[in-house]
């Protein structure tokens, strides 16, 4: 499986996404949204990966507006320095807008619905797209600052699945109880929570990786967006 690279229009200018098509060619639409690490190996294995269930899987460079084409990990001290740079840089409102635009483009490219799913500072960016978007489906890992978000919920009209670490180093348990409270009455939320997993616990070769809990998230994502995508 490999992506090409697509250019993504926005009133402000263009910028790129990856796209990554499954083995027909055609599929419904999921729009991955990246961590804080820009559209590096990570996303673009996870953009195979679900061209490989059949969805056509679609990563906007989100940093564009900071620095185009970022592609670094999670290995090194430098890099994580760089990447906390690039949030307190980012931008999140247009960032949501960008998003709406990425399903713009993969809308007429796909078979129909077109969903979206987000790690980290994209998890946090999914659930804004429910909120905002014309998103089908939205499944969000671990996202970051949903709690001070939480009044944007009112926009929430699809489906939408959060994944929520336990023992997340960057979401304290009072902010997880504060997203599960204020989300509570939402008929269209669904909230799966890992008592035991800090944040990150599905991205491989990560610090935190876990691959059962990884495996037990992921399972939950296919089978929501076959139901609500296929």
């Amino acid at each position: 499986m490999s992506g090409e690279t697509i250019a993504i229009e926005t009133p402000d200018g263009n910028f790129s996404g990856y796209l990554s098509k499954p083995a027909g060619g055609k599929g419904p639409g999921i729009v991955v949204i990246q961590e804080i690490f820009g559209v590096n190996k990570v996303m673009r294995d996870l953009c195979d990966g679900l061209a490989g269930q059949g969805y056509m899987a679609l990563c906007p460079d989100l940093f564009w507006r900071i620095e185009p084409g970022i592609d670094i990990t999670d290995q090194s001290e430098a890099e994580w320095k760089q990447a906390f740079d690039l949030f307190g840089k980012f931008d999140v409102d247009k960032g949501v807008k960008d998003i709406a635009a990425t399903i713009r483009t993969l809308r007429p490219l796909s078979s129909g619905k077109v969903g979206t799913v987000g790690y980290c500072l994209g998890g946090q960016l999914a659930y804004l797209a429910a909120c905002h978007t014309s998103t089908d489906a939205s499944v969000g890992y671990y996202g970051v600052n949903i709690q001070n978000r939480l009044d944007d919920a009112t926009g929430i009209k699809k489906p939408l699945m959060l994944h929520i670490a336990g023992k997340d180093e960057f979401v304290p348990p009072e902010a997880q109880e504060a997203v599960v409270k204020g989300l509570h009455d939402n008929t269209h939320v669904t909230i799966h929570r890992y008592p035991q997993m800090d944040h990150a616990f599905a991205r491989p070769g990560g610090a935190h990786y876990d691959k059962a809990a990884a495996e037990e998230a992921n399972d939950r994502t296919l089978k929501f967006f076959a139901r609500h995508l296929g």
